[in-house]
């Protein structure tokens, strides 16, 4: 079947499903689905992780709400976005260099680029880590911390495993993204292969995440009725520190190298206007579900074991404490050390492959390069240098996570200014522009979340800035 045959089958198939019930369309949209899954495995990397321990760790089960919450407000812009990309038919990149300023639209791509690599470096020592914890906890094997040139190496090596994995997956993802119409069956199930792995990928997370949850219940470490409670707003953070926590999970819910790689996964599936409702459900299946379940999860399990408990919990928790402290608090060493370590690891590498596509994409918008060329492959691989980062995160982190935070989070809310400026443009989007009341009820949330990220980017770079 050619490449139009097939997508004029599927048009027909979504019309079909879309005079059903919601909850008839779910398993046809998810055998479907596969760009929103992308999005989940690039936003529940190390950060997500972190933040979500610190949450319970540090505030029990009070502020669940926060981070469903700073989910639900950043997919909104994300619809916007694919109901934009699909009825243009362009990639964001170019239709915001062409409607709304090129300035902002190369430092939309450079930023996206340069987070790319920037936070490689702080997901290789993560990867490293939980890797070096597997393999500790399943085979005994270990390098004493003495022998510090030694576990060097031995952290450089494992890091070197998972740059190969994940330089794989990404250099095949990347061959199936050219024009040419020559082997249409085999890129698209080679596509297929890739977003089947990352929605396999997703649920061994959400069952090692859910494994821990309930081996603390078990033990009787968990509060279901406050789990519960936790869920709905009743209270805001009346400290510093509580504040900066929300504020950080607002602002970073939705990341701008996720809002730029985007629009590029929607056109390699050669969806069109039609698939608008599945791409919906798409973000609600594959980001909006995957986030809330596993950053509740670990949430939940963290403020089930150590909220209260005599532990000394100073600053941010790592996955590795984090680890080690669920065994202290009464969990077998299995469960807090070689379960959660494995869905750690998990979120770490589907960050690390999205990084990658990020950083093709980025370099063949910025420079004209046909995305599934060399050229294109090549910069797949630009995050390369990051497996350095477990020399040198430690001490980097403070000298580049300010600036590239700073930059990226104000180009973040200027980008979503961009979009609403773009849903409203009738040169731009034609016919398709939304009229009327839904007119006036996305601006509002595109409003809502504009205002949202960029209070969350001036305060948080306020208290970095001291």
């Amino acid at each position: 079947m050619s490449q139009n045959e097939a997508m004029k089958e599927e048009v027909l198939s979504l019309r079909a499903i879309a005079q059903k019930p919601w909850f008839a369309r779910v398993p046809k949209y998810l055998a479907l689905s596969g760009p929103g899954w992308l999005q989940g495995a690039m936003t529940l990397g190390g950060g997500s992780a972190v933040t979500s321990l610190t949450i319970g760790a540090v505030f029990g089960y009070e502020f669940l709400w926060v981070q469903p919450i700073a989910m639900l407000i950043g997919c909104i812009m994300l619809f916007a976005l694919s109901y934009q990309t699909l009825h243009s038919q362009t990639s964001p990149f170019e239709s915001m260099k062409k409607h709304i300023n090129p300035g902002l639209a190369w430092a939309w791509a450079i930023a996206a680029f340069a987070s790319s690599i920037i936070w490689g470096f702080a997901h290789y020592p993560l990867s490293a880590g939980m890797l070096e914890e597997i393999i500790l906890v399943s085979s005994g094997f270990d390098i004493e911390e003495s022998n510090e040139l030694g576990r060097d190496l031995y952290l450089l090596l494992l890091a070197i495993v998972v740059w190969a994995g994940c330089a794989f997956t990404a250099w095949k993802y990347g061959e199936q993204v050219d024009e040419n119409d020559s082997g249409v069956s085999n890129k698209h199930n080679a596509v297929k292969i890739f977003e089947t792995g990352i929605k396999v990928l997703s649920a061994l997370i959400v069952i090692a995440f859910a494994w821990v949850v309930i081996s603390a219940s078990l033990n009787g470490k968990v509060d279901w009725g406050a789990v519960l409670a936790g869920y709905i707003p009743s209270s805001l953070p009346h400290t510093a520190e509580g504040v900066t926590m929300m504020m950080a999970a607002l602002g970073s819910a939705v990341g701008i190298n996720m809002t730029f790689i985007y629009g590029f996964t929607l056109l390699h599936k050669k969806w069109t206007p039609q698939h608008v409702e599945l791409s919906r459900y798409d973000i609600g299946m594959g980001l909006v579900v995957p986030y809330i379940l596993i950053t509740s999860l670990i949430s939940i399990a963290a403020a089930g074991a150590f909220f209260g408990a005599d532990l000394d919990i100073q600053g941010k928790l790592s996955p590795t404490q984090a680890g080690k402290m669920f065994m202290s608090a009464g969990l077998d060493e299995v469960t807090s050390r070689l379960i959660f370590a494995f869905g750690i690891l998990g979120m770490a590498v589907g960050s690390l492959v999205m990084h990658m596509l990020c950083c093709g994409s980025a370099a063949a918008a910025m420079f004209g390069w046909q995305e599934g060329s060399l050229k294109y492959k090549l910069a797949l691989l630009a995050p390369t240098p990051a497996i350095l980062g477990v020399f040198v995160w430690s001490t980097m982190g403070a000298y580049v996570v300010l600036p590239t935070s700073a930059i990226c989070g104000f180009l973040l809310p200027i980008a979503y200014i961009g979009w609403a400026l773009l849903n409203n443009n009738k040169d731009y989007l034609g016919a398709a522009r939304p009229e009327g009341v839904t007119r006036y009820l996305s601006n509002i949330a595109m409003l809502l979340c504009i205002v949202t990220v960029l209070c969350s980017v001036v305060y948080s770079t306020y208290v970095k800035l001291g």
